[in-house]
C-alpha cells in the first residue's frame, strides 16, 4: 500500500457516504429545537405586538366606521327633517303672503269705495249747491224780469198815454 494523501483521501470518501441531504444524527433534532424556539421567540417579540397593533387599527377603524356611518344617518335624518321644515315653512310664508294679498286687496276695494261714495256724496252736494245757486239765480232773475218787464210795461203805457 501506498501512503500517500491523496490515496487516503479517495480511500475515505469511497468507504463513507456522510455528508447527503440529510445526515440523521445529533444535528437533526438540535436544528428543529432550534426552529421551534426561534418561532416562539419571534412569536412573542414580533407577531403578537404587530397582530396586536394590527387588531388596534382594525378596531379603530370599525369604530371610525360606525360612527361616521352614525353621524351620516343622523346628518341625513336632520338634512330631511329641515327640508320638510323650510317646505312647511315657505307654504306658511306662502300663505301669509297670499292672505296679505287678499286683504290689502280687500282694504284698497274698502278705500275705493269709500273714495266713490266720497266723491258721490262730494258731486250731490255740489250739484245740490248749483241747483239752490241756480233756483236763487232765476228766483232774482225773475224777480228783475218783472220789475224790468214792470217798467217797461210802465213806459209802454206812458208812452201810449201821451200819444
Amino acid at each position: 500500500m501506498i501512503d500517500s494523501p491523496l490515496l487516503f483521501a479517495l480511500q475515505a470518501s469511497s468507504t463513507e457516504v456522510e455528508g447527503g441531504l440529510f445526515d440523521f444524527n445529533a444535528t437533526l433534532p438540535l436544528m428543529a429545537l432550534q426552529f421551534i424556539i426561534l418561532t416562539f421567540v419571534l412569536n412573542f417579540i414580533f407577531y403578537k405586538p404587530v397582530s396586536q397593533v394590527l387588531d388596534e387599527r382594525d378596531e379603530y377603524i370599525r369604530n371610525s366606521l360606525t360612527t361616521a356611518s352614525a353621524s351620516l344617518l343622523k346628518a341625513n335624518e336632520l338634512t330631511k327633517k329641515y327640508e320638510q321644515e323650510l317646505a312647511q315653512s315657505r307654504k306658511e310664508a306662502q300663505n301669509v303672503i297670499k292672505t296679505s294679498q287678499q286683504e290689502a286687496q280687500k282694504i284698497v276695494s274698502v278705500k275705493i269705495k269709500e273714495a266713490q261714495l266720497d266723491a258721490e256724496k262730494l258731486i250731490s252736494e255740489a250739484s245740490y249747491q248749483l241747483n239752490i245757486q241756480k233756483e236763487q239765480a232765476l228766483k232774482t232773475l225773475e224777480a228783475q224780469v218783472d220789475a224790468l218787464s214792470d217798467k217797461i210795461q210802465y213806459k209802454l203805457l206812458e208812452n201810449q198815454s201821451i200819444i
